[in-house]
């Protein structure tokens, strides 16, 4: 039995088709839908990290399998071992694995998915190097490498460094997508937290025309009288 098999083995024992309906639901997997056709097990997150934790020096092309597979519980796990790898690797072993990353975006395909991996290997790769690949992923008709590019960016706001968190929330202003309206204004809400002034020099400009939905998570952690004032819009 390789590798994968051994994790999915270990996955399949903790399913719970009660909660992969659930689960299914709340995800999004009906027809039409952003997670459309996508299958659970109906794991728990914590469950899922100590699975990956178990098997976090598998090799990358079992990685790969497991990212590729049709089973969301499958790809959240492989994704959780290639954190791992990328925390503990040198530069060769971290750019194979950014390397995979890039190349299985297809199945990145959720916001769950993308939001527990894209700062901690897209974006910690890209601190000390140029960062165009996000401004063209945030022009890309794949939602979810839109919504990579602007998770990304938190790697660099921890740092205290804003200026692409700020450009890029920008360029994905007029996106006609919810989830990523969500994303920005969770990370303009993450630059306010380190800039209050950086944050409010953004929403001077643009708050009459943001969605409604990025203004709202943007504002969450300012002041009451300065979030009714934005949106009086």
């Amino acid at each position: 039995m390789s590798a994968q098999e051994h994790v999915k083995a270990e996955l399949k024992k903790l399913s719970d088709p009660e909660q992969a309906m659930k689960l299914q639901g709340f995800f999004k997997t009906g027809e039409g839908e952003y997670g459309e056709g996508d299958i659970f097990l109906g794991l728990r997150v914590p469950d899922q990290r100590r699975i990956a934790k178990q098997f976090k020096d598998i090799p990358l092309k079992d990685v790969q399998e497991l990212l590729q597979s049709g089973i969301h519980e499958h790809r959240l796990t492989a994704l959780f071992i290639l954190t791992e790898q990328f925390n503990r690797g040198d530069e060769e072993a971290r750019k194979r694995i950014v390397d995979l990353y890039l190349g299985n975006t297809a199945h990145v395909n959720n916001w769950d998915l993308v939001d527990c991996s894209a700062h901690k290997i897209l974006g910690e790769w890209l601190v000390d190097k140029p960062r165009d690949l996000l401004y063209e992923m945030a022009k890309s008709e794949s939602l979810w490498e839109r919504r990579i590019s602007m998770i990304s960016t938190f790697a660099f706001i921890r740092r205290g460094d804003l200026s692409d968190a700020l450009a890029l929330a920008l360029a994905l202003i007029e996106d006609g997508h919810d989830l990523i309206h969500k994303a920005s204004g969770w990370v303009l809400r993450e630059v306010g937290k380190k800039d209050q002034s950086a944050l409010e020099g953004f929403l001077s400009e643009h708050y009459q025309h943001m969605p409604r939905t990025m203004l709202r998570y943007a504002l969450e952690r300012l002041p009451e009288e300065r979030r009714r004032f934005y949106m009086k819009k």
